[in-house]
C-alpha cells in the first residue's frame, strides 16, 4: 500500500510540472512558436516609425518646393504659363498636408501599436497612395504643357529669361514628380506591411483554433 502510495504521489507531482503528456505541454510550444512573432513585431513598428519620418519630410521638401515655384510664379507675371497648372489645382499644398498626415500617423502607429491607431494610418496612407497618383498626373501634364510653352518663347522679346524661366520650372516639377513618386512607394510599402501584418494574424488565429 505504502509503495502505491508513493507512486500516485509522483504521477501528480509529474503532471503538476509538466510532463509531457500533461496539460502544461501545449502552452510551452505556444510560448516558443509566438516568440519570433513578437521580433518579427518590434521590427516592424521600428520600419513604420522610420518610413513616416520620411514622410514628413518628403511633404516638407514638396510644400517648400510649391511655394519657390509659386514665388517665382509671381515674380515673373509674363511666364505664367510655365507655372499655372500645378498652382491652380494647389497640388503642392494639399498633397503636403496628405502626406505629413499620414506620416505622423505612422510614427504614432509605430510607437502605439494599437488596433485603431493602426487602422487610421491605413487608411491614411492608402488615401494619400491615391493623391500621390493624382499629384503624378497633374505633375505630368504640367510638364507637357511646360514643353509646349517653351515653343512659344520664340514670339516673345525676352527670349532668354523666358528659356531661363522655362528650365527653372521643369526642373522644379521633376523635383516633385521624383518626390512625390517616392511618397506613392512609401505608401504601398506601409499598406503592404499591415496587409501582411493582418494575413499573419489571421492564419496564427486558424493554426491554434
Amino acid at each position: 500500500m505504502a509503495s502505491h502510495e508513493v507512486e500516485d504521489a509522483e504521477l501528480g507531482s509529474a503532471s503538476a510540472h509538466g510532463i509531457p503528456g500533461s496539460e502544461a505541454g501545449p502552452d510551452r510550444v505556444n510560448n516558443s512558436v509566438y516568440q519570433p512573432i513578437d521580433g518579427s513585431q518590434r521590427y516592424q513598428k521600428g520600419e513604420l516609425q522610420f518610413l513616416g519620418a520620411i514622410q514628413i519630410l518628403n511633404a516638407a521638401i514638396i510644400l517648400a518646393l510649391g511655394i519657390f515655384l509659386g514665388s517665382l510664379q509671381y515674380l515673373f507675371y509674363f511666364n505664367r504659363h510655365f507655372f499655372f497648372f500645378t498652382f491652380y489645382t494647389g497640388y503642392p499644398i494639399w498633397g503636403a498636408a496628405f502626406f505629413c498626415t499620414s506620416g505622423t500617423l505612422s510614427v504614432v502607429a509605430g510607437r502605439k501599436p494599437t488596433t485603431a491607431w493602426m487602422q487610421h494610418s491605413f487608411g491614411m496612407n492608402f488615401a494619400s497612395a491615391s493623391i500621390a497618383l493624382v499629384g503624378i498626373a497633374f505633375l505630368s501634364v504640367n510638364l507637357a504643357v511646360n514643353v509646349q510653352a517653351l515653343k512659344s518663347c520664340q514670339s516673345l522679346p525676352s527670349l532668354d529669361l523666358c528659356i531661363y524661366m522655362g528650365s527653372i520650372s521643369n526642373g522644379m516639377v521633376s523635383l516633385l514628380l521624383i518626390f512625390t513618386f517616392l511618397e506613392l512607394c512609401i505608401n504601398i510599402s506601409t499598406v503592404a506591411m499591415w496587409c501582411n501584418a493582418n494575413c499573419c494574424k489571421s492564419r496564427e488565429v486558424r493554426f491554434f483554433k
